[in-house]
């Protein structure tokens, strides 16, 4: 519980620090001590586009430039409706958040099973590093390959410095290392809400519109056109490393963070 809301732990980072993803306001039952589902485990009950614009390679980007594989000169619509959340909701809990990469991986390739570095700019087909990882090959891994990608506050040793606050939204990576595979239903594990919902990961970019990899309602991960209001969002903060407070980490005793 962290900022009268609650949070499940998707991992501890590798600087130490507590990566967490939203799951609501409500404290969970015992029936809901696996799984949480339904909306009110993102930040409301709306559904979002992660871009209102489309038709071009740039657009998977949490930001992005016109030609520029790795861009982040204009947030994009997911980004802006973040931050603004996070102004009226955590701003004033800024103290106890780590600056952490938030990877936006956009590896390009103009192969579906081995990335080769062609494409991400323009109307090219490109099938991105996600997409290689968890559709091609199921080989999910947490390191970001790029560090333009690799978006964090002020961080510049590991991260883009391009954030405006220190949070983002999960990976695709990491929703596949929870049970979250690519096509195939999972409705047991605990990042499953029987909701659409974005992570960060792009997917691939057809020559028709660009897209995300998402939580499906099924538990899989799948496909969601960027202009898409499919999606909902469950935001992902990082803690200091020191601050967890009383509390067993079950569902009716959670970590309280002091």
């Amino acid at each position: 519980k962290f900022a009268n809301m609650y949070w499940r732990i998707i991992r501890i980072n590798g600087d130490g620090t507590i990566r967490m993803i939203y799951s609501g306001t409500t404290a969970p039952t015992e029936s809901q001590a696996t799984v949480m589902t339904g909306t009110g485990t993102q930040i409301n009950a709306t559904t979002y586009v992660f871009n209102s614009s489309y038709n071009d390679n740039m657009y998977v980007g949490y930001m992005y430039t016109s030609g520029d594989v790795h861009g982040y000169g204009t947030s994009n619509t997911i980004k802006t409706t973040i931050d603004t959340w996070y102004s009226s909701n955590l701003a004033s809990y800024a103290s106890k958040l780590a600056d952490s990469v938030y990877c936006n991986d956009r590896s390009p390739s103009s192969s579906q099973s081995t990335l080769n570095g062609s494409g991400g700019t323009g109307t090219t087909v490109t099938f991105y590093g996600g997409y290689i990882r968890l559709a091609a090959n199921q080989s999910p891994v947490l390191t970001c390959p790029n560090k333009t990608d690799a978006f964090t506050v002020s961080d510049t040793t590991y991260g883009n410095a391009h954030l405006t606050n220190p949070v983002g939204l999960i990976t695709a990576d990491e929703i596949a290392m929870a049970g979250g595979v690519y096509n195939i239903g999972n409705s047991s594990y605990y990042l499953y809400t029987n909701q659409w919902y974005w992570s960060v990961s792009p997917n691939y970019y057809a020559g028709s519109y660009p897209s995300e990899l998402s939580v499906i309602p099924g538990g899989y991960l799948g496909t969601n056109a960027v202009d898409n209001a499919y999606g909902g969002v469950r935001v992902v903060v990082s803690l200091s490393s020191d601050i967890l407070g009383i509390g067993s980490g079950t569902w009716n005793d959670p970590y309280v963070v002091n």
